[in-house]
């Protein structure tokens, strides 16, 4: 789960790490006044939108008064706001962050992650702030230095102070900058982030160590445990077919092929793309409809797949382990058969496991016209042609 950036702070102040000033603002007219609150001066209007590269795009303005703040916010307010993150189509910008300016000495770059192929939790820090951390991992690796976290342990204060000499600190910004470090990890981890990046990480003239921006992306997976975060999920910023997946416990990312997949098991259906891919087909969508595959979860998965008008055939590719394929089958046909859902297309039904048969025999004898397969070779193969036919 992601969240917004001035949501990000909101928690990181909860930590004790230190970040700037500020209040959001939905109209100019905040903007405006909320400048004035921060004392006139010199202060930065942020979108506040679910993707990075926002000054590029126009989405951040650094201006010198409260009018000027105004002026910023109504440029700003209501733009398609395109990064190379948010896709051609961009993201519309309801909401601005209206932050104290700051006077920089240093810009530093800090994050924090699972690294899988360590599987620690990896501290990284550089010289290089304010640039993506992609670039300098590609074109100057060695100026970001790593540190995983013994997970007995956590992070230890030698080895933040260690983060802190490798930015070149010194003096009291070294204790300042351990003492964030410090605080930025058990936010991480109290919280069950996925992803505590600071970029850029700042020192100011006056000494202080400031978090000048911030990313925090969350494990869904445990945001059962944290009520309070799960109120920061703006499903403005997300895909809506995903939002109305999750509803159904349906795992869904939409792609852009042409060749809809609705799998049981999220193995099953890497597995289930990769030789719709290797047919010479294109996948349009990532579906993983679990262990169960009854009619209203089958139905919501259609309504899903078919809302991309690319899609011009379905692989229903389900394993019956746990649930009988009879029973999958059952409920495929129930699904196919409520007048609510109209479907166009060709649909592929491969199932094997328990009573394989006799759901084969079930999908040829129902009156809905299924494209039977015998295995997952045979299925991509006839999803694929069927989708070229349709094309």
């Amino acid at each position: 789960m992601k969240i917004h950036e001035y949501q990000a702070k909101e928690l990181l102040r909860t930590y004790k790490v230190a970040v700037p000033d500020g209040k959001v603002a939905t109209t100019p007219e905040q903007a405006e006044a909320i400048a004035r609150e921060l004392g006139g001066g010199v202060v930065v209007v942020k979108a506040q939108i679910h993707a990075g590269g926002r000054g590029k795009g126009g989405g951040v303005k650094v201006v010198k008064s409260p009018e000027e703040a105004k002026a910023a916010a109504e440029q700003i307010l209501g733009m398609q706001l395109v990064t190379h993150q948010t896709g051609p189509e961009g993201q519309k910008v309801k909401t601005v962050l209206v932050e104290q300016g700051s006077k920089i000495a240093k810009e530093f770059y800090a994050g924090l992650t699972l690294d899988r192929d360590n599987v620690r939790d990896t501290f990284m820090v550089s010289t290089e702030g304010g640039v993506e951390i992609e670039k300098v991992a590609a074109e100057t690796p060695e100026k970001i230095v790593k540190v995983g976290v013994d997970p007995a342990f956590g992070l230890q204060a030698f080895e933040a102070r260690r983060m802190a000499f490798a930015l070149g600190l010194e003096g009291k910004a070294v204790n300042k900058a351990a003492g964030f470090f410090l605080n930025l990890y058990k936010m991480y981890k109290e919280t069950d982030a996925s992803l505590a990046e600071i970029n850029p990480l700042v020192l100011t003239e006056d000494g202080d160590v400031i978090a000048l921006d911030a990313k925090v992306n969350f494990d869904d997976n445990a945001m059962y445990r944290h009520k309070d975060i799960v109120e920061y999920r703006d499903f403005d910023e997300e895909d809506p077919a995903e939002v109305e997946a999750s509803e159904y416990d349906l795992n869904f990312i939409k792609l852009d092929g042409n060749v809809g997949c609705m799998v049981n098991g999220a193995g099953l259906a890497m597995a289930t793309m990769d030789i719709i891919k290797y047919s010479g087909g294109d996948p349009a969508n990532f579906l993983d409809v679990g262990g169960g595959a009854n009619a209203e979860r089958v139905k919501a998965a259609f309504k899903l797949i078919m809302r991309d008008a690319n899609v011009k055939a379905v692989l229903i590719n389900i394993f019956g382990g746990i649930v009988r394929c009879d029973r999958v089958a059952q409920g495929i046909i129930d699904a196919l058969s409520d007048s609510e859902l109209e479907v166009n297309v060709p649909v592929v039904v491969r199932l094997a496991g328990t009573n394989a048969e006799l759901a084969g025999e079930m999908l040829e004898n129902s009156p809905l016209k299924f494209i039977v397969a015998t295995n997952l070779k045979d299925a991509a193969e006839k999803v694929v042609a069927a989708a070229k036919e349709v094309a």
